[in-house]
């Protein structure tokens, strides 16, 4: 698809001038000259849908207009669950591009070691952005030193959307913050007539949030960060805590029937929520801010929200999970002067506010933070008052998070003792050999 504008944009400079009159008209000439210089085609290589989708054209539409030589062929790569598969078919198959979006920094380091990216700490520089974006997001962006990934968004993974309607009418006044208030809300709203208090999507992969801020939670980010790098086994007894608490959840007659949590992915979960109203609470990322802003057209704050992850007061209360989004380029893309100007331009003032109005984050301080909403505000404060720790699944070798993933839905199937023995020691003899 190729996105293009005949609008032109003031030019954003990044240092002031040093002086004016004559030297100003010079600064402009130059950077207009740099802006003139850049052309072509730009692959950008997606695989984003829905609302997320129409968002991402908006920003390729501004940076067209800013760059009129410029047109972007989109490489849309669809499917359901995990895309990993669908990008690594489709780079195999010889598709060459200069950008792709990518969310698994485990994804980051398996193309760099196949030689398919280009570093970008020389970007870094040129273009300024540490003035606007923390040494810390560069960082999570880094492998062995050498920066790959730019944080275009990040998420709180750690919080529960609902609908505010749901609540009052099984008259519960605010959003539980405990362990034991969230499980005694289950029979209140089961007998409000919700047909499931929780929305469990255990179709492909968001079955494992649960388990994963659980384990944050019960054991905190120093453990959840050594069994994602192996450096604990599946068998830990902080690893069956987790889950076992996940399981207290399950029969406390949080979520219905097992086959009804495996039918639907997140999104059908939402459709639960928030349409049909037969289930109330759904933990998930970030993205569901702008499905419900404008699939479902409620108004955040007044029609749905979002809380934090009730506390369960065994000492990492203050941890979050979290995840990213990035802009990779590559190390053969025919236009890498644009793939860069693309990459800074979601840096820009105009890109963030875009992400900004449609409920997402950006880590740029061109941001204007006012332009959140109340969801958005709970998760970003939630972000900066906790210890972090990125989703586990996405730091996990592909063929190990896909056992992960169905060892879970065979929990999911049988909460009991013995099977999350089983389910653990299934994973870890995976995990074994994945490393």
């Amino acid at each position: 698809m190729t996105n293009s504008s005949g609008f032109t944009h003031e030019i954003r400079r990044r240092t002031l001038l040093a002086g004016a009159g004559s030297a100003a008209l010079m600064a402009l000439a130059g950077s207009a000259n740099a802006q003139d210089s850049v052309s072509g085609e730009l692959v950008v290589l997606n695989w984003l849908g829905g609302s997320e989708l129409d968002m991402m054209h908006q920003i390729q539409n501004a940076f067209t207009a800013k760059y009129p030589k410029v047109t972007i062929r989109e490489v849309a790569i669809t499917g359901q669950g995990d895309m990993r598969g669908g990008i690594r078919t489709a780079l195999m198959g010889g598709e060459v591009v200069d950008v792709l979006y990518n969310t698994w920094p485990a994804f980051r380091k398996e193309l760099l070691d196949a030689g398919m990216l280009r570093p970008i700490d020389d970007q870094w520089k040129s273009f300024g952005w540490d003035r606007l974006i923390s040494q810390s997001w560069k960082d999570l962006g880094a492998i062995a030193g050498r920066t790959y990934g730019l944080t275009y968004t990040f998420g709180n993974r750690s919080g529960i959307w609902y609908k505010k309607e749901h609540l009052a009418k099984a008259g519960i006044t605010e959003p539980p913050r405990s362990w034991d208030e969230f499980v005694a809300s289950f029979a209140k709203l089961t007998k409000a007539g919700f047909a499931a208090p929780v929305a469990i999507p255990g179709k492909y992969w968001a079955h494992a949030e649960w388990f994963e801020t659980l384990l944050l939670r019960t054991a905190g980010v120093e453990t959840a960060s050594k069994l994602g790098a192996h450096e604990i086994s599946w068998t830990d007894p902080a690893v069956k805590n987790a889950l076992t608490k996940y399981a207290e959840m399950l029969t406390a007659g949080c979520c219905g029937a097992p086959n009804s949590m495996l039918a639907n992915d997140w999104d059908g979960e939402a459709d639960q929520i928030f349409q049909a109203n037969s289930k109330n609470f759904l933990l998930i990322g970030m993205w569901m801010n702008n499905r419900a802003k404008n699939d479902y057209k409620l108004t955040e704050g007044k029609d749905y929200g979002l809380f934090q992850f009730p506390a369960l007061g065994m000492g990492h209360d203050d941890t979050s999970s979290v995840d990213t989004k990035e802009l990779l380029v590559t190390a053969n893309g025919p236009n890498p002067k644009a793939a860069d100007a693309f990459l800074d331009f979601w840096t820009s003032a105009e890109a963030a506010n875009i992400l900004a109005k449609n409920g997402y984050a950006s880590p740029s301080s061109n941001t204007d933070t006012s332009l959140y909403g109340e969801t958005q505000k709970v998760a970003t404060s939630a972000v900066a008052s906790s210890k972090l720790q990125f989703v586990l699944g996405d730091l996990l070798p592909g063929d190990l998070v896909d056992e992960y993933r169905v060892q879970l839905q065979k929990f999911l199937q049988d909460p009991s003792d013995a099977n999350i023995d089983s389910v653990l020691a299934a994973i870890e003899t995976k995990a074994q050999g994945s490393y």
